[in-house]
């Protein structure tokens, strides 16, 4: 199928959304007012179709819906087009409930049940037709994307792989060129690297795939130019990558850099969000919370046993960086410190400090932290110096957690990861959480984690001693 007719195709689903959008509107209209002639003339109407209309392609453009459509098996659709929607009910009830419900436009909440219900139905009911359609000739409707692999060594077979196993990706791999044609499958086999461009030519193939080693320069070059004027685009692979995971690349000038691991909060407006966030959150706990709280935790912990009411600790930060870490004192005044980790039953801990640890209560004044800029309110949790040590040593990417601040709360901590870490193994998945924390975070994801972890507070968490 030519790549306009798949345009075409996808075009018309979108349409298609469209329409079902704005007709389950009037529909909604017709079952709230029971006069389609006033839907017309009431022009107070006209601001909400278009923030109905324009949230709809925000919410599809941020979860990529109509991106691979033709390609997407039926799983990843409808859980492309459930994503979609719940994004869009939220935003349409944060727009319309919070900002246009504060003006007159005469939108009630039976007409946007209404509303939303009809699109949510009708949309489900239009995907299965879609899905149904395309099922009954794959082949018409499927925008492939004719490819040839130059160079089929260990790269070149990765690739292959990858493609035929995600074919959502669009491409068809119509075999592999290499100088060598042994420890290459005959039945992809198709010449030498000098027969490609008058394969590709002949056979109306899309793009060049070029996995030769950097050894293959004079021939990666001469490939590269006779692409470029025979209009067929050309995709170079590096001779290295990270094989267990996705990376980053970014480019310095003409010279591409690749990252193992994608760092959001690398980005400057990311890390300012994240800041600010910090600073509010905790000023609005410390004002009221903290400010009532402390007095009865301060005589608590006072007439529980003799010391201080907090407990201030060396722990390794943000580039491996010590810092003062703050927290309500939960037991006994002892030697062991600074090197020994809490236990189940641990005699130490007094009847007070167990509760304070339990609620998570003994970290509040880590808010303080935060507001000093050492702390962050998700984040890592913070090591002492001497497991720091202990650890980086055991475990290859111990020390990758501490390009973040350590936080408050954490990944890690809200999947059940804390507590004592009884052998290197506890640790090892501790450290996997944190990283993955790093390589994957978002706002909304910091916000998910704080509301797991009051959640766990109250709900209780056999590892919170």
């Amino acid at each position: 199928m030519s790549h306009r007719y798949a345009t075409f195709i996808k075009a018309i689903n979108l349409s298609a959304d469209y329409i079902i959008l704005n007709v389950s509107m009037i529909i909604a209209y017709l079952i709230v007012d029971k006069s389609y002639i006033a839907w017309i003339a009431n022009k107070n109407y006209l601001p909400i179709v278009l923030v109905f209309n324009l949230i709809w392609l925000l919410s599809a453009n941020v979860t990529r819906l109509y991106e691979h459509v033709l390609n997407k098996d039926s799983i990843k659709t409808y859980r492309g087009v459930f994503k979609t929607y719940l994004l869009f009910v939220s935003l349409i009830c944060f727009t319309v409930l919070i900002i246009i419900g504060t003006k007159a436009y005469f939108i009630t909440r039976q007409y946007l049940f209404y509303a939303l219900a009809l699109f949510g139905f009708l949309l489900g009911t239009w995907k299965l037709i879609f899905l149904a359609i395309r099922r009954s000739d794959r082949a018409l409707l499927t925008d492939f994307r004719q490819a040839v692999i130059v160079g089929g060594g260990r790269i070149g077979k990765d690739l292959h792989n990858f493609v035929t196993q995600n074919p959502e990706r669009g491409y068809l791999i119509k075999g592999i060129f290499d100088d060598t044609a042994a420890g290459v499958d005959q039945s992809l086999y198709l010449g030498g690297v000098n027969q490609c461009i008058s394969y590709v030519k002949e056979n109306r193939i899309d793009e060049i795939f070029c996995t030769l080693p950097n050894s293959e320069s004079e021939k990666i070059e001469r490939l590269m130019l006779d692409a470029d004027k025979n209009l067929i685009r050309f995709k170079l692979i590096p001779e290295f990558y990270y094989t267990h995971k996705p990376t980053f690349v970014q480019n310095f000038g003409h010279i591409p850099v690749i990252s193992i691991r994608p760092e959001p909060l690398e980005n400057m407006l990311n890390r300012f969000i994240k800041r600010v966030f910090d600073i509010g959150f905790s000023l609005f706990v410390i004002l009221f919370v903290f400010s009532w709280l402390f007095p009865i935790l301060a005589i608590l912990i006072k007439t529980s046993s003799p010391g201080p009411i907090f407990f201030v600790q060396t722990r390794s930060g943000r580039d491996n960086e010590p810092f003062k870490c703050y927290k309500f004192r939960s037991m006994r005044v002892n030697s062991d410190s600074d090197s020994k980790q809490a236990t189940k039953d641990d005699v130490r801990k007094t009847k007070v400090g167990a509760f304070l640890r339990r609620t998570n209560l003994d970290e509040l004044p880590q808010f303080f932290n935060v507001i000093l800029g050492n702390m962050t309110i998700v984040g890592p949790r913070p090591h002492m110096l001497k497991h720091t040590e202990e650890y980086s040593k055991l475990i290859d990417q111990f020390m990758v957690r501490h390009f973040l601040k350590p936080g408050i709360t954490g990944w890690a901590q809200v999947n059940g990861l804390r507590g004592e870490t009884k052998t290197t193994e506890d640790m090892l998945q501790r450290v996997e959480a944190d990283v993955w924390y790093l390589e994957n975070w978002s706002f909304l994801l910091d916000l998910k984690i704080i509301f797991l972890t009051f959640y766990g507070t109250f709900k209780g968490d056999k590892n919170a001693f």
